[in-house]
């Protein structure tokens, strides 16, 4: 791929209906979703986007590293939320699709799981809808949505055809915080969120962090992030903390993500992998 127009979107949905194209797709603007999807070795991203990554990776290789790390750790905390009893899963900020998706892992516990992907990136939107085409993906559900208008997901039609809100369910919100700025109220977007959901509900998150990055070094990703679609604001394991208030945090608490119930033998740089990741559960 060398270009936007090398990119195929098919503006279908998954029952076959046509949808009308998403925003412009503003390939020249970095996106955060196409960085991520280039930290994980994926082709779905533009010129703009490999570039700010690789500038980002050039002043830390853990960035790819926190990247994989984060990917893991969705994995294996939905599996686990599975394995709880949980059904419903709303995923926001999904990014574009990869390997072991929320619904594909949630499924293979529970075939009848259910999962609403929240995104407002296009290329993620029209991946993930192509993901979704045809059978054997249960319930499922991709919705343009912007985690900054709470009201506008909470009241989302589409939404609502696949998730019951009564019933407990699984907030995911992996990686995307940290590109709300504190001026956008994001522990005031979580209360919300968690608010319309019912006791035995789940908050699942990553979130970045420049607690083990030098001083000299602190502010230079976020720098390059200025000139992306969404500011990058890390936040310290004690602000990230914050999110998890009145919630009952599970083992093994506040953790760099490749230290959540790992499912292989700790590396020298899992403690310091600059992602921290948690799983609380709503009284």
């Amino acid at each position: 791929m060398t270009d936007h127009q090398s990119i195929s979107l098919d503006w279908m949905s998954p029952d076959g209906d046509e949808l009308r194209p998403p925003a412009d797709l503003r390939p020249e603007i970095p996106h955060p979703a196409r960085m991520y999807d280039y930290y994980l070795g994926g082709k779905d991203n533009f010129p703009a986007d490999r570039e700010a990554a690789e500038r980002v990776m050039a002043l830390s290789p853990m960035v790819r590293i926190s990247a994989l790390a984060n990917r893991a750790f969705l994995q294996r905390a939905v599996r686990h939320l599975a394995q709880q009893g949980v059904k419903q899963f709303l995923d926001i900020g999904t990014g574009i699709p990869t390997v072991g998706n929320t619904h594909e892992i949630a499924q293979q516990v529970h075939p009848d799981a259910r999962v609403a992907y929240l995104d407002n990136d296009p290329i993620a939107l029209v991946h993930g809808r192509a993901l979704l085409a045809g059978a054997g993906h249960g319930r499922a559900t991709v919705v343009h949505a912007d985690l900054r208008e709470p009201d506008a997901i909470l009241d989302n039609p589409e939404l609502h055809k696949v998730l019951d809100l009564g019933q407990p369910v699984a907030l995911l919100l992996f990686a995307i915080l940290h590109f709300i700025d504190d001026a956008d109220n994001p522990y005031g977007i979580v209360r919300q969120l968690l608010d319309a959901l019912p006791s035995g509900s789940y908050l699942a998150l990553s979130h970045g962090t420049s607690d083990f990055t030098p001083a000299a070094d602190q502010g230079k990703g976020a720098a390059i992030y200025r000139n992306a679609s969404a500011q990058l604001t890390t936040r310290s394991r004690e602000q990230v903390l914050r999110f998890f208030d009145g919630l009952e945090l599970m083992e093994p608490g506040l953790v760099t993500a490749p230290l959540w119930h790992p499912d292989q033998e700790p590396r020298e740089t899992d403690a310091t992998t600059g992602i921290w990741v948690g799983v609380a559960r709503k009284p």
